[in-house]
């Protein structure tokens, strides 16, 4: 059975960068798509990253775009979510997700994900 294990939070001012991990076992990574999600205290899980498993293809969110690079590492089988220029706002819990997602329009929805790590905390504090 798959597992996920995410790693690489901590606390960060802002302006600062951390790079997520997601180590998969159990099973090989290659045939999912990949989804990073966060849910900050009080709000609802949003998507912020995912990554295709056939030809890599990525979407962002739109508060995430440019600062946010998600990848992928098959032959090791983990994932990785680096975060540049972190605000405040990006404080949460971050978790990753794998999935056959079948239509664009689900990309972010939570719903279509199987398989979920426990999540590692970012906090962007001064």
């Amino acid at each position: 059975q798959l597992q996920l294990v995410e790693s690489g939070g901590g606390v960060v001012q802002p302006g600062g960068s951390l790079r997520l991990s997601c180590a998969a076992s159990g099973a090989t990574l290659d045939s999912y798509d990949i989804g990073w999600f966060r849910q900050a205290p009080g709000k609802e899980r949003e998507g912020v990253s995912f990554i295709r498993s056939r030809g890599g293809s990525t979407k962002y969110v739109d508060s995430v775009k440019g600062r946010f690079t998600i990848s992928r590492d098959n032959a090791k089988n983990t994932a990785h979510l680096q975060m540049n220029s972190l605000k405040p706002e990006d404080t949460a819990v971050y978790y990753c997700a794998v999935a056959h997602i079948y239509s664009n329009q689900g990309i972010f929805d939570s719903r279509l994900y199987a398989s979920w790590g426990l999540g590692t905390q970012v906090t962007v504090s001064s």
